[in-house]
């Protein structure tokens, strides 16, 4: 079982789809970016202060929490959540016919010990060209508005995607075999997450969630994350 510091249904569905018993509890914090803050500074930093939140107002929790935060990233631009149809569609028009990165920042702390773990993850996704009317008919479905980038890979846009190059499930919003990892390194995987049904993932082609999908740990207490540099 795990704390899960995330009220979004993406990764509760991710969670359930592998097995992991869970317990949903959202966090509430500032997300804006900060002057200066690359996009990957910003993704790992959600993270951490999520997770962060969450294990402070639990006090005597035992169950490691779990924090995460994805964000697109096109020309060195973080596309956030559109606010209109409008910014909807101009998010499309950049992303058409290109290659954009997906980072989820991702953050696990084991309350009992207050060890932590955090990284990056980055997965290149490949969109096709898209019409002004095929941009026009996504907009008008709603998909895209509490989507980051505008777009949700396992919904209507998988038509617009031509291939990835790392991890499906980061770009979903939560890479599962990473942090089934993760888990692992803080001790007890067993007490967190049921072993067999992740150990038996079959990950889609180039899905790959580990060291070649862009991510790095470090298990230092205090700032333990030095993310991989992203195209």
């Amino acid at each position: 079982m795990i704390v899960l510091a995330s009220s979004s249904p993406r990764r509760q569905e991710l969670l359930r789809a592998a097995g992991v018993p869970f317990e949903a509890v959202p966090a509430e914090i500032d997300e804006s970016v900060r002057p200066g803050e690359s996009p990957e500074q910003y993704a790992l930093r959600l993270a951490i202060e999520k997770a962060e939140r969450v294990a402070a107002s639990r006090p005597g929790e035992t169950r490691p929490v779990v924090a995460a935060d994805t964000i697109v990233v096109i020309d060195g631009a973080v596309l956030g959540k559109p606010e209109s149809p409008e910014q909807a569609a101009e998010m499309l028009r950049r992303l058409s016919g290109r290659t954009h990165a997906v980072l989820t920042g991702l953050c696990v702390i084991d309350p009992p010990s207050g060890r932590r773990l955090a990284g990056v993850v980055s997965t290149g996704v490949r969109f096709a060209p898209l019409s002004e009317d095929e941009i026009r008919e996504y907009v008008d479905s709603g998909e895209p508005m509490d989507k980051a980038g505008a777009y949700a890979i396992q919904g209507l846009a998988s038509r617009f995607v031509e291939g990835i190059e790392g991890c499906y499930f980061n770009v979903v919003g939560l890479p599962i075999p990473t942090l089934y990892r993760m888990l692992e390194q803080l001790g007890s995987p067993a007490n967190s997450v049921p072993q067999s049904p992740l150990a038996a993932i079959n990950l889609p082609p180039m899905a790959d969630c580990g060291e070649q999908g862009g991510f790095r740990i470090n298990q230092r207490k205090q700032h333990l994350v030095t993310p991989r540099d992203t195209e």
